[in-house]
């Protein structure tokens, strides 16, 4: 991993603030292991455990089950149970402290945001539990990592692209960045090379399987995800 751009949370100028007990968390060894977060949304949850069963056995081992999914806090619960300590159960879409309560209640071991409130930050770091928040203009993203966050969603990814990543570690050093949001399954590596810690894949990833479909096709596919990271990973290491 280039360790240039996973600067721990409260090593960064600017991040601590003199009285605070509580400090941001730091990604989970999972996640700076494995480098990707598989996006478990769905009309409904009851085909997200095969689907992440699967994916773990692949060594995609970082889970986030979205609040749009009918049914998601129960089944955050489920997987964290289902999948034990090697894998992680996150909760995404949290728009609320109401929401942030409800998730680690049922074992979320990070939380996902698709925007960035500092009060939703503090109350996650106040819990002890990563938060990832959302945004896309370099005031939001550095709004959110100033307020505690573990790293910062680049949402919608699509709008801009991994160049985007480069230039805002031109000014942000130190503030880990990580896609989401229409990351193509194909250029993983493009941004693990510009610095991304780890990326976030959805619909491009998981396919049919949470309607159902091929969990054989899935299992590709992660094999696939895991291998482009691992060589990107390979390549900036040796760089």
């Amino acid at each position: 991993m280039n360790t240039a751009h996973t600067v721990r949370p409260d090593a960064e100028p600017g991040r601590s603030r003199p009285g605070q007990q509580a400090r941001p968390q730091p990604l989970s060894p999972i996640l700076r292991e494995t480098r990707v977060i598989a996006v478990l949304r769905a009309a409904d949850a009851r085909h997200l455990r095969p689907a992440a069963e699967a994916l773990a056995e692949e060594g995609i081992r970082s889970m986030e089950v979205t609040l749009t999914t009918a049914g998601g806090v129960a089944a955050i619960a489920e997987l964290a149970e289902a999948l034990g300590e090697d894998a992680e159960v996150g909760a995404g879409t949290v728009l609320s402290t109401d929401d942030l309560d409800a998730v680690v209640a049922a074992g979320a071991r990070y939380v996902v945001t698709p925007h960035t409130d500092p009060g939703l930050i503090r109350a996650a770091v106040a819990h002890g539990v990563p938060i990832v928040p959302g945004g896309l203009t370099p005031t939001e993203l550095r709004t959110g990592w100033a307020a505690g966050a573990s790293a910062v969603k680049l949402f919608p990814a699509s709008a801009v692209g991994p160049r985007y990543v480069k230039d805002l570690h031109g000014p942000f050093p130190g503030m880990p960045v990580i896609p989401s949001g229409g990351v193509d399954r194909s250029a993983v590596g493009d941004w693990i090379r510009v610095g991304c810690p780890a990326v976030s894949l959805g619909g491009p990833l998981l396919g049919d399987a949470l309607n159902g479909g091929d969990l054989t096709a899935l299992r590709r596919r992660a094999r696939e995800v895991l291998r482009d990271i691992r060589d990107a990973a390979q390549e900036v290491s040796g760089a």
